[in-house]
């Protein structure tokens, strides 16, 4: 699987998590898919079989998917074509259209109910004001995310081609949904991860327990500049690394009995009031 189809199945598992509780909103839900250039059609079109896929919960309510693109006239009789195809109910709206961003939204009324977008060179500050709002995107840098409480960043690798995708979102519940779904893809892929934030730019297995050998570095490099509970390190590891808040628990059990690091106090559950300090 290519560096392209790696998004594309990870923007699919996400709208099946995410399509089934925003279509219950009475104001509608939006998912929008936008490009500064051409529109990836594979993608367009995978985002609708997914969503049609939930068209029998449908019934009295919406759910719109906009595409947004400079030359959008084959794009929209491909996508009319598989909803021929899927026979999808008319509460499944498609529009393909070209035009900003925040225009578009605002005619559709897409800023009064959940809002997913997928950004390819587009400013995610266009698609910040959902309710709730979330977004995926395209080799934006992580500070271009700045409306959206809580972030993550990772990096496709494939031979010598890099794709950043980002994540924003205000729900730390979402967060860990989406690397749920970013760790569960194809682990024989071809495309490895990176970290960002890793100095080192280790590459790693895309598989469901990554090898937690940069988590454990970065960990004991915040630990260094002082204690910290276990609350704080499971939200350093979702907000600042690739790896998820569980991941960390792993890595400071695993520090815990290696005697890298002490704990207060020193017995009982680890749970997320408990203080970790380095060793010594």
């Amino acid at each position: 699987m290519s560096i392209a189809g790696v998004t594309r199945e990870l923007l699919v598992r996400y709208l099946d998590l995410w399509v089934p509780g925003a279509v219950h909103s009475p104001h509608g839900a939006t998912f929008l898919h936008a490009a500064a250039g051409e529109l990836d059609g594979d993608v367009a079109e995978a985002a609708l079989r997914a969503c049609a896929e939930f068209g029998d919960r449908l019934t009295r309510r919406r759910l719109t998917l906009l595409y947004v693109t400079p030359d959008p006239p084959d794009l929209q009789a491909r996508l009319d074509a598989v909803q021929r195809e899927l026979r999808t109910p008319v509460e499944l709206a498609v529009h393909v259209m070209p035009g900003p961003v925040p225009v578009l939204l605002k005619a559709l009324g897409a800023h009064s109910g959940p809002l997913l977008s997928m950004l390819d060179g587009i400013d995610p500050a266009q698609v910040a004001a959902g309710k709730p709002a979330e977004v995926i995107t395209v080799d934006v840098p992580r500070e271009r995310l700045g409306g959206f409480d809580l972030t993550t960043h990772v990096t496709l690798v494939e031979g010598d081609r890099e794709r950043t995708i980002g994540f924003g979102t205000r729900s730390a519940k979402s967060l860990e949904a989406f690397k749920n779904e970013m760790w569960a893809l194809d682990e024989y892929a071809g495309v490895r991860y990176r970290d960002p934030n890793d100095p080192e730019g280790h590459l790693m297995d895309i598989t469901l327990q990554p090898n937690p050998g940069a988590l454990r570095r970065e960990l004991l490099a915040v630990l260094r500049t002082g204690e910290r509970t276990v609350t704080q390190l499971k939200r350093f590891a979702l907000t600042e690394t690739v790896y998820r808040a569980a991941d960390a628990v792993k890595v400071v059990t695993a520090l815990l009995q290696s005697g890298a690091v002490t704990r207060q106090p020193q017995d009982g559950r680890l749970g997320g009031d408990v203080t970790i300090r380095i060793a010594g």
